[in-house]
């Protein structure tokens, strides 16, 4: 059935909320909550850090300065994917917006590169090229601020790691939501460390090298964590099969089958966090009429949606052996 959305766009209405689906809904609230703690812990940071770093003039605290204004822009992308991977499906996109997700998290990878890990390596060249006179006014209260935000970052680190364990531990982490909020703030940890450790190391050396060396390896890390990041999302937005263990339920399902006589192909693709896309050819023993076989195809698709939840969208292409071969 059909209806009309306030957009003016068809809405097809499936069945009712399932209890795995009022599961996924408690644990996107979860995750929001997880990535607006991150986004309000890394604005607060960030303007602390951009005001020490050009105070101090350092480019480490200036590096994590644009890593923080990075991840807080992300973290914006995040709460759109979790907002608009939840639509319904409509007429333009039957399968829904799923994928959604994916798409946001890409960005998120991308800014990670382009604000976080360039900048820090602008940064790193400027600061061994410039040649200015060495000063630290300023590095006292930068490595101060570096301090406050060791302590946010892993308080915000924490608080998703303790959610991911709750939905799972390793499963909790195919949420990209989670598991960007999760990269940044293990990230920005390590981050904040080597700035601290480049910033002490110059001012006990005088040697601007070490700041810079810190500065590098910040960027390094950042690229590293946006390679990760945007690896993954590819490949959910062209299309990646389901995992091994539900694909292994589905095609034993199907050949537990009486009326089956041999599964002939079995695909499925992942179209958001919590749905999945199944397509089976099947060839069916002989002497079946029309009506057994609808019933067939009924039985077995509420077979597959109850041993595999998230399946959701299940096609089958049913055929008589015999019919196949004549």
């Amino acid at each position: 059935m059909e209806t009309m959305d306030d957009r003016g766009e068809a809405v097809v209405e499936g069945p009712k909320p399932q209890p795995h689906e009022e599961g996924k809904t408690r644990e996107d609230r979860r995750t929001r909550v997880t990535v607006l703690v991150a986004l309000g812990a890394n604005l607060v940071i960030a303007v602390a850090k951009t005001i020490g770093g050009l105070l101090a003039g350092s480019p480490a605290l200036l590096s994590e300065a644009a890593h923080s204004v990075a991840d807080s822009m992300n973290e914006v992308f995040l709460l759109a994917a979790l907002r608009r991977s939840r639509r319904p499906a409509d007429s333009r996109h039957p399968f829904g917006y799923g994928k959604e997700r994916f798409f946001w998290s890409l960005l998120a990878a991308v800014g990670i590169f382009v604000m976080g890990g360039c900048f820090s390596f602008f940064q790193a060249i400027h600061a061994l090229t410039s040649g200015s006179e060495e000063s630290y006014d300023g590095y006292a209260a930068g490595i101060a601020v570096l301090g406050v935000a060791l302590l946010s970052e892993g308080t915000s680190l924490l608080r998703a790691l303790h959610q991911v364990r709750n939905q799972g531990g390793a499963d909790g982490l195919r949420d990209p939501a989670l598991r960007t909020v999760v990269a940044e703030d293990g990230t920005a940890v390590l981050g904040v460390t080597l700035a601290i450790a480049g910033m002490v190391l110059h001012m006990l050396t005088g040697q601007v090298i070490w700041e810079a060396s810190a500065s590098f390896a910040i960027g390094a890390l950042l690229v590293y964590v946006a390679y990760w990041l945007g690896r993954d999302a590819r490949e959910q937005l062209i299309g990646v099969a389901a995992d091994p263990e539900p694909s292994r339920q589905i095609r034993a399902l199907l050949a537990a089958q009486p009326e089956i006589d041999s599964v002939e192909a079995l695909l499925t693709m992942q179209l958001g966090l919590d749905s999945t896309l199944v397509a089976a050819r099947v060839d069916l023993v002989p002497g079946l009429d029309s009506e057994e076989v609808e019933e067939v195809a009924v039985r077995i698709k509420r077979s597959i949606s109850r041993a595999v939840p998230e399946a959701d969208q299940i096609f089958l292409d049913v055929t008589e052996k015999a019919a196949r071969e004549g």
